[in-house]
């Protein structure tokens, strides 16, 4: 398959084609899988995350008891493995210096 730049914002939980389209944290070189691997993990960080909105108003469940909250940071870790594994030397540096990663 035919690698393409891409930029990625977790933060904004978006891949965009150009570097002017909107912000975004890392420069990446893959194809349309890694782009759509991006996608389902994006969606579902989402999903988990309405379900969290709609548990958080039950009491007294702390953040390292709560299942959910460990999805979210699951998908999390295999959105920077994705960029580490795919991002330019400056990704990959930052990426490694996550507590997570090492």
């Amino acid at each position: 398959m035919k690698k393409n730049k891409l930029y990625v914002s977790i933060l904004h939980r978006q891949v965009y084609p150009g570097p002017n389209v909107a912000p975004w944290e890392f420069a990446i070189e893959a194809d349309s899988r890694v782009e759509d691997a991006f996608g389902k993990l994006f969606s579902q960080i989402s999903e988990v995350e309405l379900t969290n909105f709609i548990r958080a108003h039950l009491p007294a469940i702390p953040y390292h008891l709560d299942k959910e909250n460990h999805q979210i940071d699951l998908r999390t870790m295999k959105l920077y493995a994705l960029v580490h594994e795919f991002g330019d030397e400056e990704s990959k540096k930052f990426v490694e210096s996550l507590p997570y990663f090492r």
